[in-house]
């Protein structure tokens, strides 16, 4: 049954701690779906196990399914490895993915070697055959509907935020409650979705209104189980700003790992955002993810140091809901997949004439082959996971058949070029062409003046037509391989640029981008005149709020000052610099910076801990050279997140007492360097460090009960250790002292002192 707990339950079983310590280094987690893809799992599975370098990557990533799989049982088969394939569907699926022999139905099959190593597969599927199939020796474990007990204690946690002791909870509130959760039937995911519906609202007419509505469609569907009675009402409760957001979801395939950045503009493109005063659109938006997450209808996959969602999901019966509900508005075409098994027709009656949006799935050339004269009012085409790589020609039916087109994404399509008849697409508000493998693009492009977002990467050279487009607000062109002439300084709406390099932004005049907030630079900088640069960058003081510089080969980062840039808060830079700018030269209200590779020979400490409102320090690979760093008394004020990752030579980090007060999370990667000073950071709670099997061991020992550990998912081999909540100010001090005890032994016990 979905909804049930299957991938909570195998989720606290990968992250537990004893796990963690049996499987130290090959550990790794794959979406399967309905629509099982060999090719993707796989893909997950290596991102995950394997350290590759980019350029690796990209060419693994060029393999057949076969090959693909070949070389992910290179990398297991010396190796003890757990490996969880959540949602597999079913026994053909299983034998697809792990390429099990007819002539012996028990191996593992010959993707998954069993190598005598104690390696382990985890599944989550919903039908026992599946199970059975995969290992008919082991009994599957299989999940139960929650008690009516813990139905309750699940749905208080939800509902009840601000409600600690169960004394304090309202009770009219706790009778509503208890009744609508008994017709949830103990369904885990009814139960949290209605928790987090009646969270927002802790009026007893709210909740008589949510108790009432559900009896009601309960008596009206008969049939109809609770959990989708309650998640009809998460939707009827929606504000009408987020139903479209909502119903947007149902665009994307089963499982499907989806950027938020993406998403979020494709909102924007759509027109489901509204503009708010002294905001811009992105950040509405975001505003608008979150309320999605908060009520439950979108899950989380990857968060940033920050917090900030990276990534999400949907879950199945959430998908579905949307499906049902945007089918019914018309929002999507009747079939968003173009399935030959299941619609053999090549009729264009496959969608709706009323359909505003279609997305495929599959069979690019056959949904090429279709008339499509009857969807002549088209707004948004998406196409995810198609494989092959397609013509130019292909690529023609979509500029003569969609004259309306708002969004056209095709990220992941391989294709050779991008025809020129795309110029008429002029109501083209979004075109998404990243990972598509195009190294030029058609100078009619020039033509989309309507169009809003460009995001592609690794093109060859822009053609020098973008400043045709005055309405673009988000230009994406990352990792241009030459370096053309590029005007934009008359696309006075661009809001976010990232891509453009050194020489191409010195030759704008970057006094007329009044709007851009966030600007990404990159390349080769050693023509770029320091003053000019500096210049450059200060013109843009009454919006600029994140700068990104990444120096390629040798080059040097321009020396600059920010000071004139008040709104600038995130500073990122990635390249050598002859020296790090003093403390004024930085913008005044800076809260996150980044360096990387800046091969600094004096203590950046002394500079950085001056910042006043500095939140978030990142210190990565070859930004420092030196041996020792001190921060003194009273230095970094505000800071909350320090990163030290990548630095080989550091072997002291001393912080004097009074220092880092409000520090809450340290992440370092390095035991040889030793920290002095640990034990006065009452307000750490997290640290991150490095991951061996050895460790956990020792750690377990050492630093229970104040501390919890996991293990972090990736390939980043990072223990996540937390301070339990709830201590008194003494047992802080004592959790502290435990830690610095401990790293110290640890540090001694490995040799390096």
């Amino acid at each position: 049954m979905g909804g049930i707990g299957k991938t909570t339950l195998a989720k606290k079983v990968y992250n537990h701690t004893q796990v963690v310590e049996c499987f130290p280094d090959y550990r790794a987690w794959a979406y399967v779906s309905q629509d099982c893809r060999p090719s993707d799992v796989y893909m997950q599975i290596i991102k995950q196990v394997c350290t590759s370098t980019k350029e690796q990557m990209e060419m693994v990533e060029k393999l057949q399914e076969h090959e693909l799989g070949d070389f992910l049982h290179g990398h297991l088969k010396d190796n003890r490895y757990l490996i969880v394939l959540d949602d597999v569907w079913s026994p053909a699926d299983w034998s697809c993915l792990a390429k099990v022999s007819n002539n012996n139905p028990d191996s593992l099959g010959n993707v998954f070697p069993d190598g005598g190593k104690g390696s382990r597969l985890l599944l989550t599927t919903r039908h026992k055959d599946v199970a059975l199939h995969a290992d008919a020796r082991s009994i599957p474990q299989e999940m139960q509907l929650l008690s009516e007990q813990e139905s309750w204690d699940l749905f208080r946690g939800k509902a009840f935020l601000d409600h600690v002791d169960a004394d304090r909870y309202p009770p009219d509130l706790v009778q509503l409650g208890r009744e609508m959760v008994d017709k949830c039937n103990g369904l885990p995911l009814a139960i949290v979705v209605l928790g987090g519906l009646l969270s927002r609202n802790m009026s007893h007419t709210e909740w008589r209104k949510v108790h009432d509505n559900i009896n009601a469609y309960l008596a009206k569907e008969g049939s109809q189980t609770g959990v989708m009675t309650v998640l009809n009402l998460s939707y009827i409760d929606l504000p009408s700003y987020l139903k479209p957001c909502f119903l947007h979801l149902s665009l994307f395939p089963e499982d499907y790992v989806i950027s938020t950045r993406k998403l979020l503009l494709l909102w924007i493109a759509e027109g489901f955002v509204l503009q708010q005063d002294r905001q811009s659109m992105k950040d509405t938006a975001e505003i608008y993810l979150n309320e999605l997450i908060n009520r439950n209808l979108i899950q989380v996959v990857r968060t940033s140091v920050n917090a900030r969602v990276m990534e999400c999901r949907v879950h199945d019966f959430i998908r579905e809901l949307a499906i049902e509900k945007a089918k019914e508005h018309n929002f999507i075409g009747t079939n968003i997949v173009v399935d030959p098994h299941l619609f053999p027709s090549t009729s264009s009656s496959l969608f709706s004439s009323k359909s505003r949006r279609q997305s495929i799935f599959s069979d690019f050339e056959r949904y090429a082959s279709i008339e499509h004269y009857s969807t002549p009012y088209l707004r948004s085409l998406l196409f995810f996971n198609l494989g092959g790589i397609f013509r130019t020609s292909q690529l023609d039916f979509i500029a003569k058949c969609f004259k309306v087109l708002r969004v056209l994404d095709l990220e992941g399509l391989r294709i050779e070029n991008v025809p020129s008849i795309i110029g008429e697409l002029i109501h083209l508000r979004y075109l998404g062409l990243r990972h598509t493998g195009l190294k030029m693009l058609p100078l009619s492009i020039g033509n989309l003046r309507n169009l809003q977002t460009l995001d592609i990467n690794n093109l060859k050279r822009v053609p020098d037509v973008i400043w045709k487009i005055t309405n673009m607000r988000y230009l994406y062109i990352e990792e241009q391989e030459e370096d053309d002439p590029l005007k934009i300084d008359t696309v006075q709406n661009l809001q976010i640029l990232s891509g453009i390099t050194f020489n191409q932004w010195i030759r704008n005049n970057s006094s007329k981008l009044t709007c851009l907030e966030k600007l990404k630079i990159e390349g080769r900088c050693e023509l770029v005149e320091e003053v000019e640069f500096s210049n450059s960058i200060a013109k843009l003081h009454s919006s600029l709020k994140s700068l990104y510089l990444k120096a390629s080969d040798e080059s040097s980062i321009p020396s600059l000052s920010m000071s004139s840039c008040p709104h600038l808060c995130k500073l990122d830079i990635k390249g050598r610099m002859q020296k790090l700018i003093e403390t004024f030269q930085f913008p005044q209200n800076l809260s996150q910076l980044t360096l990387e590779a800046c091969r600094l020979d004096c203590d950046p400490m002394p500079i950085l801990e001056k910042l006043p409102k500095l939140l978030t320090l990142r210190l990565r690979a070859g930004s420092y050279l030196g041996k020792e760093m001190h921060v003194s008394a009273n230095g970094f004020p505000r800071l909350k997140i320090l990163l030290l990752l990548g630095l080989k030579e550091l072997v002291l980090l001393n912080i004097e007492k009074g220092a880092m007060p409000w520090l809450m999370q340290l992440e370092f990667d390095d035991f040889k360097t030793e920290i002095f000073g640990l034990n006065e950071l009452l307000n750490l709670v997290e640290v991150k460090i490095p991951f061996s099997s050895l460790l956990v061991i020792f750690m377990v020992k050492k630093i229970k009960p104040f501390w919890d550990l996991t293990r972090l998912a990736g390939t980043e081999g990072r223990i996540h250790i937390c301070r339990q909540k709830g201590l008194t100010l003494a047992s802080s001090r004592q959790a502290l002292e435990q830690l610095a005890d401990f790293l110290k032994q640890y540090h001694r016990w490995q040799g390096f002192v």
